[in-house]
């Protein structure tokens, strides 16, 4: 099981705003957990502080439990080692997630290298087995290729089996249909399909592939969580006003968007009030406070609607 514990990011100064801040969540084994919300909400640097990977002008506070070790206090020593081998990351954007001066077969291997005994033969073998596992296509001669002759599709295939090679049971994926055309994206939810052995977390904007991978849904805004539910209570009645806007912007319920524009981080949306409130249509006098994150029928959600 993997518990985050009220983990906070800034850069700089620590009087600075946050860019990911005070968010808590329980993450079972083999749960497959959408992050979304637009950008600029601190999904993908929520991923990063995890693993220990920002620049150190980053302040993390809280904690990440896994097993009842904080992964945060961990030596970089430590760190390595859990990196690729019991929690795996594949990387934002296909086509800047693979070295262009190594070819494919050496990508997809170094975690073989780094964390078993496989060498030679055997591991040539156990990474063009994992490259066909995800159906790239001639993946004996794959292995020898650069990343410039594959397609985007096919990167973020490559991506995902680096992530699942060394048998890592949690996979951080950050936006991995970025950039990618429908057909491609299908391709990518096949391979999603073939990880029900795995525990995910995948942040993603794209709340159509959330909907076909997940089995969980949280929302961030403005560097909060605010919602958290089981996808199918949350497609059918979000809670959060948030929620409700992503859900209605989406082409198959007409692209309404009913609400203004403040962008996140903006200094009217830096607060102590709820960050959501200048932008939302059922505001009242309370929103001029911060609301908690409340249990509601078993979801979870950040709005003083849902306050008794």
């Amino acid at each position: 099981m993997l518990r985050l514990e009220n983990i906070s990011v800034r850069f700089g100064l620590p009087d600075n705003p946050p860019v990911v801040n005070d968010i808590s969540l329980t993450v079972e084994p083999l749960d497959k957990i959408g992050i979304v919300g637009e950008t600029g909400s601190g999904k993908s640097v929520l991923l990063l502080a995890m693993l220990q990977m920002l620049p150190e002008s980053a302040l993390v506070s809280g904690r990440l439990l896994l097993d009842n070790r904080d992964v945060l206090k961990m030596s970089k020593k430590e760190i390595t080692q859990i990196r690729g081998k019991t929690i795996s990351y594949v990387p934002q954007g296909s086509a800047n997630g693979l070295n262009p001066l190594l070819n494919i077969g050496y990508q997809v291997g170094e975690p073989l290298t780094q964390h078993t005994k496989l060498k030679g033969k055997e591991a040539r073998e156990k990474i063009i087995g994992t490259l066909k596992s995800f159906d790239i296509g001639e993946e004996e001669k794959l292995v020898k290729f650069y990343p410039h002759s594959l397609s985007g599709g096919m990167k973020q295939r490559v991506l995902i089996a680096m992530g699942v090679i060394a048998g890592s049971p949690i996979i951080f994926v950050d936006e991995p249909t970025k950039g990618l055309d429908t057909r491609r994206i299908n391709m990518v939810i096949e391979s999603f399909k073939l990880l029900d052995d795995r525990t995910i977390l995948c942040v993603t904007h794209d709340l159509r592939f959330a909907r076909q991978i997940a089995g969980k849904i949280a929302v961030m805004y403005a560097a909060q969580q605010v919602e958290f539910a089981d996808k199918e209570d949350f497609f059918r009645e979000p809670l959060h006003p948030y929620s409700q806007a992503l859900l209605q912007a989406l082409p198959e319920n007409g692209l309404h968007v009913n609400m203004g524009f403040a962008p996140p981080g903006s200094e009217h949306t830096v607060n102590a009030g709820c960050l959501f409130a200048d932008r939302c249509t059922v505001k009242t006098a309370r929103c001029r406070q911060n609301p908690p994150l409340t249990d509601v029928r078993g979801r979870k959600v950040r709005c003083w609607n849902y306050v008794d």
